[in-house]
């Protein structure tokens, strides 16, 4: 198996579908995103929750996965939490955004050209 390195997660990713929330909700403001840096950092926003990252590259059972833990606002409030990303495909990749102690939803994203 090819060896996952930051950089292959690092560039813009925009979300094309989330489990818990619409389209009509995820691209509110602006087309939802996840953007990485090769140094580990980045931002997103999907809706009205915004944020940066700080993560590493992990290993899984199942391969490779960036994980990262967040933290932003949600409609203007404080709000924080944590997730993973793991690419499924050469510019695809799945994900999870969860909320210190609320909700949490897998989601795709295709990289941006």
């Amino acid at each position: 198996m090819k060896r996952v390195e930051s950089m292959d997660f690092a560039g813009t990713w925009h979300i094309y579908e989330m489990e818990v929330w619409d389209e009509d909700y995820f691209n509110m403001e602006v087309q939802a995103y996840i953007r990485l840096e090769a140094n580990n950092r980045g931002d997103f926003q999907f809706g009205l929750v915004s944020g940066d990252i700080d993560g590493r590259v992990a290993d899984h059972a199942d391969g490779k996965r960036f994980e990262f833990t967040w933290e932003g606002i949600d409609e203007c409030d404080p709000a924080s939490g944590s997730g993973w990303i793991r690419i499924r495909e050469k510019n695809t990749l799945e994900g999870d955004f969860r909320f210190h102690d609320g909700d949490s939803s897998t989601f795709l994203a295709r990289r941006a050209k």
